[in-house]
């Protein structure tokens, strides 16, 4: 019975939605799942008798099948776009997921590195060679600005305004932002760019390209993440740090120091501050530790 809503969703999500094979198949997942668990509680509903209750008993079910939050929650949503599509359908005359809350998803804190210890990663760049000017450059600019490792490989010359101390950004979305940039980052690039950059052969499209490989190529995110691993393991840090580890000591330093949220968000260039909020929380535990190490009430 549920064959044919599922054909009908399909053309939907592919036509009215373009989305692209893998999301439509997704989606499709989602509904799947629903109707086999229709199947097993031997519930004959159709799309119309559907109700919240339903949604309930099917969300204890896919919980007691072990199923992460994540893999809930993503069912929820493919299973809000089906019953979306059944009302613009008139299949349905109403949607039972609007009132269905998901599952809280646990936001994972991710691993931060102490300014000592990004000091230790740019203390082993050897500066002798190359590749370690422009490591250097690279390093600097990442915890100066606090950047994605894409807009990292994608920084332009002519984004750089030196005398300003800013660096114009091309984020998610191709959305451009203004970023200051400090001034040892700024310094290190000039050595690059005057030492370094002068003698490699550059590749037809990569002229404005700041950092290149000696190939006159931009770096791709891997060799970034390669090149930081390197550092890390060089100066003996053994936490689990990437290129992102840099993003996130750079706003949590910063919301450490009594940074306003909302400058950083635009210097991160979120969207929405909630996402800026999670270093809110990662400020809290610095917090609670200062307590507990500096208040005298914690050591009595």
């Amino acid at each position: 019975m549920w064959q044919s809503y599922k054909k009908g969703f399909k053309a939907w999500l592919q036509l009215e939605k373009s989305l692209s094979e893998n999301s439509v198949e997704a989606y499709l997942h989602d509904v799947e799942i629903f109707t086999q668990f229709l199947l097993v509680a031997e519930m004959k509903l159709t799309p119309q008798e559907v109700r919240i209750r339903d949604l309930q008993a099917f969300l204890k079910w896919v919980t007691g099948l072990g199923m992460t939050v994540a893999s809930q929650a993503r069912i929820i949503s493919g299973l809000r776009s089906f019953f979306k599509y059944c009302v613009v359908e008139q299949i349905c005359s109403i949607n039972p997921t609007e009132l269905l809350e998901a599952p809280k998803m646990q936001r994972k804190l991710p691993e931060v590195l102490a300014f000592t210890e990004i000091e230790l990663m740019i203390n082993v760049i050897d500066l002798s060679t190359p590749e370690g000017t422009r490591n250097r450059a690279i390093i600097e600019t990442m915890y100066s600005c606090g950047l994605r490792v894409s807009e990292v490989v994608n920084l332009k010359l002519s984004g750089l305004y030196k005398d300003l101390g800013f660096v114009r950004v091309t984020g998610k979305g191709d959305k451009e932002r203004l970023v200051p940039i400090g001034k040892d980052a700024l310094k290190y690039i000039d050595i690059y760019q005057q030492s370094v950059r002068p003698h490699i052969p550059l590749k037809k499209g990569e002229e404005d390209i700041i950092f290149l490989n000696r190939n006159g190529k931009r770096l791709s995110r891997v060799m970034i993440f390669y090149i930081i691993k390197n550092l890390a393991l060089k100066a003996g840090i053994t936490k689990n740090i990437s290129p992102h580890t840099f993003r996130h000591s750079f706003a949590t330093h910063l919301v450490e120091g009594g940074a306003d949220l909302r400058a950083v968000q635009e210097m991160l260039g979120h969207e929405s501050i909630t996402t800026t909020e999670i270093y809110t929380h990662l400020d809290r535990n610095f917090l609670r530790e200062t307590l507990e190490r500096f208040h005298p009430a914690f050591h009595s």
